[in-house]
């Protein structure tokens, strides 16, 4: 019988708002509760992984596309995308290695069309996006905002709460 597929929650932010800050204090509790958690994050900028003069690196850099790098440890696929392209949550989910996951988290990927929690802190300014993405299930914030009952009110600053969020929502 084949595994279940892992539930799937978004977070959307603007930058700056502290979608990775919020996710590092969630992992620790989510694993504590017997969850495993992947988390697939979204860039807007190039990034390399590989670090000059190691051979996974040099051999990229020859022309080697893919290259697998591979340890007891760990193993990192990189890929390149030449030329650049449009990515889309549904590619990299059936990329994504989610065999015995509990949950992925998604940092990112903003306007795809899955459950997301949005997070908001009115300091920053920026508008709320709940109003144009009827996929955002709740509203993590640094202050009580004016949102309609469908949407859950968080508080950013109580991750255990959140946490509860997502089980009750995403795994009941």
């Amino acid at each position: 019988m084949p595994d279940k597929l892992p539930a799937i929650l978004g977070f959307a932010a603007f930058s700056g708002t502290g979608k990775t800050t919020l996710l590092t204090g969630l992992l620790p509790i989510l694993r504590q509760r017997g969850l495993r958690v992947g988390v697939i994050k979204y860039s807007h900028h190039d990034f390399d992984i590989d670090q000059p003069g190691k051979d996974s690196y040099r051999l990229r850099q020859a022309g080697a596309v893919p290259v697998l790098l591979v340890s007891p440890y760990r193993r990192a696929l990189i890929t390149e995308f030449t030329p650049p392209r449009a990515i889309s949550l549904a590619e990299e989910l059936a990329a994504f290695p989610g065999t015995g996951l509990d949950l992925i988290l998604v940092e990112g990927f903003r306007d795809a069309a899955f459950p997301k929690i949005e997070l908001h802190r009115p300091s920053l300014g920026k508008p709320l996006l709940y109003p144009d993405d009827a996929n955002i299930i709740a509203i993590a914030s640094d202050e009580p905002l004016p949102v309609p009952g469908h949407v859950k009110q968080l508080d950013l600053n109580a991750i255990a709460q959140i946490a509860d969020f997502i089980v009750q929502q995403t795994l009941s």
